[in-house]
């Protein structure tokens, strides 16, 4: 099916065996959605480089996340075991709970899409009490919304229908595309404090801008709404701007996982960085019954 205006093209097809929703915008920027998780895989801006990272080697399978683009995790990031206790408390099964939550292999329904002469809008529901999740009883909507204008807006929104407070984290666990990692710097970390995952959960604080020398997998809390990757060798400047969100997991596998990785090249590393806009440790939401609360991050570049 294809849809066509004078300000988009719009057209579902087939990547793999999953069911994807590709646009092109009236100037020429290019997006990629697949109906299973809600996930961008793919965006590049009019006439530039590719903002968002694909894997070369991403597998499009039913059941599995395809490695780029933006994941959804949720209702809880990473490790279970990691996350605050009353996050752990909503699961009940006896079973391994999955990393990153359960809904990056679920099928989503289109809500919507909405094409209009500034830009394209497209939104997908999950209801996750009739989806069956795994050990997750509690009645919460999730609806992910994405924008497609002079930048590409992305928000993630769960509203309880239930009558008791759920408590959860979550994360748009955002891979961007860069010239070189070895050159990149992030910017508006400053004097931010984190964990550094990699060696025992240390609390530390960030001095200067980030830059990557090795494996990095870092939560950083209390942050700014703006954050920006620096990549010369593009001569970009990536800007990030997050809403309801306090927190974000900056990660590169570097040389020695990058070779343990499913659906990622040896040397994909030095092409990638994930930051993603998150609600994780201290900064999880617990939400009262009928409250609805919304994450969300633009993503723009410009020239350095």
């Amino acid at each position: 099916m294809a849809l066509a205006s004078r300000s988009a093209h719009i057209e579902r097809i087939e990547r793999g065996d999953l069911a994807c929703w590709q646009i092109r915008g009236a100037d020429g920027a290019e997006l990629l959605i697949a109906e299973q998780g809600a996930q961008v895989l793919a965006y590049t801006p009019a006439g530039g480089r590719p903002l968002i990272w694909l894997s070369e080697d991403a597998a499009f399978t039913r059941g599995q996340s395809v490695r780029g683009g933006v994941p959804v995790c949720w209702p809880w990031f990473g490790d279970l075991a990691r996350n605050p206790a009353e996050v752990q408390a909503m699961r009940q099964a006896d079973t391994p709970a999955p990393a990153h939550g359960e809904v990056r292999a679920r099928d989503w329904q289109l809500l919507n899409i909405a094409d209009e002469d500034d830009g394209v809008s497209i939104e997908f529901i999950l209801d996750a009490a009739e989806d069956g999740l795994l050990g997750w009883p509690h009645a919460l909507e999730l609806k992910l919304a994405v924008r497609l204008d002079t930048r590409l807006s992305i928000s993630l929104s769960t509203t309880n229908l239930g009558r008791e407070p759920v408590a959860f984290s979550q994360a748009l666990h955002s891979y961007f595309a860069v010239g070189d990692i070895h050159q990149v710097r992030v910017e508006g970390l400053e004097g931010r404090r984190y964990i550094e995952t990699l060696e025992n959960w240390q609390a530390r604080r960030q001095e200067g801008a980030l830059r990557f020398t090795g494996e990095t997998d870092r939560i950083y809390l209390d942050l700014p709404p703006t954050l920006s990757i620096v990549d010369p060798a593009w001569q970009r400047r990536i800007v990030l701007q997050a809403s309801g969100s306090d927190s974000a997991v900056l990660w590169n596998p570097w040389i020695d996982k990058a070779a343990r990785l499913s659906q990622f090249a040896d040397d994909a590393w030095q092409r990638m960085l994930c930051i993603e806009t998150a609600n994780v440790m201290d900064d999880c939401i617990v939400l009262a019954p009928e409250a609805t609360h919304e994450m969300g991050v633009s993503i723009r570049a410009e020239a350095l």
